[in-house]
């Protein structure tokens, strides 16, 4: 006697049931593996582009704004800043370095950033082809800038004012692609860098300037000189590097005090977006493990109802030779399948909602969440189902052990 054989035969007997089970257990496990996949590839995401940099400056506004603008990319600025006021931060002993920003256009919803050659040195980016940009109105893309929109080294374009693709076009200053980076799963994939003095001539700040906010500048060189070149000049926030922990103490509140400018720390508006994110994050958990629990309760009431209809069936077996324990095994067999069909259909349910969730995330921000791979998280959560269908199956199959042959054939 095959007991998988018979075990699956008797599911389909219950098609409504068996069903219902697996569809309950499914969007169970469903929910949690997508959080699981959610929650690993964002935090992988935050925690690169968050590396190194320990305060951001900019103007006075939101300061989770500030880091999502500034850092990664996925929202509006809150404003410009004098650039005479972030060089003097470079004169400040606790700062080790300053990478300015200027953003506010855009090329097919990808966005353009004048910075200096320290920024990109910062995130490891390496060029896949051609050169960096030397002079005004050159620029550098990002991987998934070339393979979106096709440009390639020598090809010249027109941005867009604004952050999406519907502004206003320059079309009088066009940029002239020297260098594409290669992948390498930072913010710099879905960037267009260029110079400060390409955003300044974009916008009549007055053309091209000689001057580098660069890893040159590290070591506070000549900024005094500096100053006097940059006054009138803005950028939309900057990049800061403690040298040790006691400018964490002491800069943000100088700043915030006594300055144009406002402090954030990445560290701190991160972990308070990661807490509110938490609180939707924990309610879902929470659901779905509710969602698996009355899966559990449906399986047990289907295999009780089984094992109450197939009293004589079962009867009749046991009077042929099959021992109880043999039965048992039987009963526990269709909670183990009924257990491994959702866990099965909710791995692949999560994938999908991740593929939906990555479209989008792609369309609108140029994130990319393609890891689909099976987590090791996800092999306890394999165990759990699996755990659940045993528990909702040994209680009706120990019926098996009460049930009077004689009586039962002779009722029926």
């Amino acid at each position: 006697m095959n007991i998988l054989k018979i075990s699956i035969s008797n599911l389909r007997e219950k098609k409504l049931n068996s069903f219902l089970s697996t569809m309950l257990l499914t969007l169970g496990i469903g929910m949690i593996s997508l959080l699981l996949l959610l929650d690993k590839q964002l935090d992988e995401q935050f925690k690169r582009n968050i590396k190194g940099i320990d305060m951001v400056v900019g103007a006075k506004g939101s300061p989770l704004q500030l880091i999502l603008c500034s850092i990664y990319q996925i929202d509006s600025p809150t404003g410009n800043i004098p650039l005479e006021e972030v060089s003097r931060l470079k004169m400040n002993p606790f700062v080790k370095s300053v990478i300015p920003l200027s953003m506010g256009d855009n090329y097919q919803s990808f966005r353009i950033v004048g910075t200096t050659p320290q920024y990109i040195q910062h995130f490891g980016a390496k060029l896949a082809v051609g050169k960096l940009f030397t002079t005004s109105m050159e620029a550098a893309i990002g991987s998934k800038v070339a393979s979106t929109t096709g440009l390639k080294v020598g090809d010249t374009f027109s941005s867009s004012h604004g952050l999406d693709a519907e502004g206003d076009s320059h079309g009088d200053n066009q940029y002239r692609i020297t260098g594409i980076f290669e992948a390498n799963g930072s913010v710099i994939d879905q960037l267009i860098v260029t110079s400060l003095e390409s955003v300044w001539a974009i916008h009549d700040h007055g053309g091209q300037v000689n001057m580098s906010l660069g890893a040159e500048d590290s070591d506070h060189e000549h900024p005094e000189a500096e100053l006097h070149s940059e006054a009138k000049k803005e950028v939309t926030s900057a990049l800061i590097q403690f040298r040790n922990p006691m400018g964490l103490i002491a800069l943000p509140r100088q700043i915030n005090q006594n300055t144009s400018m406002q402090a954030a720390l990445p560290s701190i508006e991160i972990n308070r977006l990661f807490s509110l994110l938490g609180v939707g994050i924990e309610t879902l958990r929470a659901l779905a493990l509710v969602i698996i629990s009355i899966a559990g309760i449906s399986v047990f009431i289907s295999l009780y109802n089984s094992l109450k209809e197939r009293k004589y069936e079962m009867a009749l077996m046991l009077s042929m030779g099959a021992t109880r324990t043999r039965l048992f095994l039987m009963l526990l067999m269709e909670g183990i399948v009924l257990s491994l069909l959702g866990y099965l259909a909710g791995v692949v349910m999560s994938r999908f909602g991740l593929w939906l969730f990555a479209k989008a995330a792609e369309q609108d921000f140029h994130y990319s969440l393609n890891q689909f791979k099976l987590l090791p998280e996800e092999l306890y959560l394999l165990a759990a189902a699996l755990f659940v269908g045993l528990i909702a199956a040994i209680l009706p199959s120990l019926g098996i052990y009460r049930l009077n042959i004689s009586r039962t054939l002779a009722e029926e």
